[in-house]
């Protein structure tokens, strides 16, 4: 005698597992920002990166939230200058598209970052403080890389600097 289970059994069972994994795995809210790799060939000819370092003592690169409808390069370029006060940039194309989770007052966010490729040749940066910037250095690659605070923003950086060798190969 074979012992069948109601559908409708399962269904209920299948419910209530989906709701208990919602539970535990709240969705993430998903932000958008966008920021911008800084370079300067020095009066040496030596290449230099801009990063600076925020509040919390972490070293990066320029970066923030996207106004309403604004383009990412669009929105990259006036983080960097907000941050920085350097506003001749010229702008070399897109870098890559970093992605990151973290907790923020009790909320999940899924972060995305638009970077930027851009050059300086003129100019002071100024570490913006209303904007959280305590400090802006630039730097060889090598030291640079060294510096900086996180694994994807050096991933950033070694794309960039191959971005900014093949600017001068051709």
């Amino acid at each position: 005698m074979l012992f069948r289970v109601p559908t409708s059994a399962f269904r209920v069972l299948m419910t209530r597992r989906r709701s208990k994994s919602r539970k535990s795995q709240p969705r993430a809210q998903r932000e958008t920002s966008a920021g911008g790799v800084v370079f300067r060939r020095g009066p040496d000819g030596q290449v230099r990166f801009l990063l600076i370092r925020d509040s919390y003592k972490n070293w990066g690169f320029p970066k923030g939230h996207l106004e309403a409808a604004e383009p990412p390069a669009d929105g990259a370029r006036r983080e960097v200058s907000e941050e920085t006060g350097l506003n001749e940039l010229v702008l070399h194309g897109p870098i890559k598209v970093i992605d990151w989770y973290f907790r923020f007052r009790g909320k999940t966010i899924h972060k995305y970052c638009h970077f930027f490729l851009f050059e300086s040749r003129r100019g002071d940066p100024v570490p913006e403080e209303a904007e959280g910037i305590t400090a802006c250095v630039w730097h060889p690659f090598d030291e640079a890389q060294q510096t900086v605070s996180y694994d994807n923003a050096r991933d950033v950086l070694r794309q960039a600097a191959e971005m900014q060798q093949a600017l001068v190969q051709t």
